[in-house]
């Protein structure tokens, strides 16, 4: 079944976001009263009415045997658009451009900076601050995760 992504991210929202996103980094089943505990919600039919709406939008399946909630797949929609999963942990994309700069940023300025001379500093001043945008919109991607 395709959704439409402007109608995904219509329905997930508040406390459905909320479930999905705890599902995604979950990575493996998970039952009501898993979700109700872990997102702190007032009781465990809360829980199953977010997820049995995960499942008509067609992102989670209930299994048969032990009625737990899987995800089957993922959607780039919202903040996620600027995420990556790897294994059970979602880094922002800035997280990758902000170590990849510093760690050559740093690298530059200990092992090739032997004088300080223009052109060293502009490329010192240029390096700092593309380091700090990427660390900060990371940082910023960071914040905005639904919990």
């Amino acid at each position: 079944m395709a959704v439409d992504p402007n109608e995904l991210e219509y329905a997930l929202r508040g406390k459905a976001w909320k479930v999905y996103w705890f599902l995604l980094k979950k990575g493996e089943p998970v039952g009501v009263r898993e979700v109700q505990r872990a997102l702190h919600f007032s009781s465990p039919s809360v829980a199953n009415h977010h997820l049995e709406q995960l499942c008509t939008l067609g992102l989670v399946i209930k299994q048969e045997v032990g009625n737990q909630y899987v995800l089957t797949g993922e959607v780039k929609i919202g903040v996620l658009k600027h995420y990556i999963k790897l294994g059970k942990l979602l880094f922002p994309r800035f997280f990758f451009y902000a170590l990849f700069t510093t760690i050559f940023y740093l690298s530059y300025i200990t092992l090739l900076v032997t004088q300080f001379n223009r052109d060293n500093l502009f490329i010192i001043i240029f390096g700092a601050i593309v380091c700090g945008i990427f660390w900060h919109e990371a940082y910023r991607i960071w914040n905005m995760r639904p919990f």
